[in-house]
């Protein structure tokens, strides 16, 4: 991309951004995330904080804090630094862990006493490179419309603002104004590692489709911006089957469902009530028990995500064994007057 057009692209999406003030900036100390630190720092001069996540995952973490300390000297930005444990659970994938991790520093930072006045708003430096990777691991994984969806532009959780304001600017754009105002990164050494399937398409497929579609970005971006549209639709069917079968649902009642409108359902209740995200394979064989089950007798019990779902009377039911154990070894705690275990 030419110099010109990179630095047009840039600053046309941060003309559009217009968040809520204060604004704290998910801080890597790579270079998406300097460029939209420092972009903002310049726009809202006094009104921006930064945040770096330390995930202890890797030996060049301490490194990263070291560049995001400096940067932000440099820039004139608090910054905040949030050590967190991103090791994943017992088959719990390595991404969703870390992404868990971050998202709950987010939270931490936004709630933070010693600020003079309360985050507003949270950026994120993912750009149109990323969405691209992101609707095509998706495709690779046979995902459903959730999937196809992609990375939303802005959304709202547990009250704060989330935008991703770069969200349709090419990498190599945000790269160039960085490098232009002559800004310092550092570069993950993981990114280059083609066992992560991110990372192959990131070396190898981009690089063809920008040959052979060089509008392909924005193609992306309005096929994910369809599958969002319609995701939103189906969950507001969702919503109301499940004000309908009840919460937790009744098993007669799913029954009287279609299929599609039965699996609708169910992965909302999951999602919603319990934070699980059932596979297509556990979706499927949960389905097939539900239709058999219509004695009064027959016992459903079937993994789902973290936990299970099982028959509890005229119910389905859901629960997570290791939430159990620790509640039971707290209240026990209790019981014997003895502190509770470590969460």
């Amino acid at each position: 991309m030419p110099t010109a057009a990179a630095h047009a692209a840039f600053d046309a999406a941060m003309q559009r951004f217009r968040p809520a003030l204060p604004l704290l900036v998910a801080f890597s100390g790579g270079a998406d995330s300097t460029a939209l630190l420092a972009a903002c720092a310049d726009r809202w001069p006094g009104e921006v904080r930064a945040l770096h996540v330390h995930h202890g995952l890797q030996s060049a973490a301490d490194g990263f804090e070291a560049r995001c300390r400096s940067t932000c000297t440099q820039l004139g930005v608090p910054l905040s630094v949030r050590r967190v444990d991103a090791q994943a659970a017992a088959g719990e994938s390595p991404e969703n862990a870390a992404r868990k991790a971050r998202y709950e520093a987010f939270r931490l930072e936004a709630d933070a006493d010693g600020w003079p006045s309360a985050i507003k708003s949270i950026a994120i430096a993912q750009h149109a490179d990323d969405q691209a990777e992101t609707l095509l691991l998706a495709l690779s994984r046979g995902a459903g419309l959730p999937g196809l969806a992609c990375m939303p532009q802005h959304w709202r959780r547990d009250g704060t603002d989330y935008h991703r304001p770069l969200l349709a600017v090419p990498g190599a754009a945000v790269r160039a104004w960085a490098a232009a105002r002559g800004l310092a990164w550092v570069e993950d050494p993981t990114n280059a590692d083609e066992h992560f399937t991110r990372n192959r398409i990131r070396a190898r497929l981009l690089p063809a489709l920008d040959a052979a579609f060089p509008q392909f970005r924005d193609t992306f971006a309005r096929s994910a911006a369809h599958a969002a549209e319609a995701q939103s639709v189906l969950a507001e069917v969702a919503a109301a089957d499940l004000a309908a079968v009840g919460d937790p649902p009744a098993i007669a009642l799913l029954q009287g469902l279609t299929a599609g409108r039965r699996a609708l359902v169910l992965r909302h209740w999951l999602r919603t009530a319990h934070g699980a995200v059932p596979s297509a394979a556990q979706l499927a064989e949960l389905q097939r028990q539900l239709v058999a089950c219509t004695t009064r007798g027959h016992r459903l019990h079937l993994k789902v995500g973290e936990g299970f779902v099982r028959r509890e009377g005229p119910m389905l039911g859901w629960y997570n064994p290791a939430v159990l154990d620790s509640h039971a070894a707290r209240n026990t705690a209790a019981l014997q007057n003895l502190p509770p275990p470590a969460p």
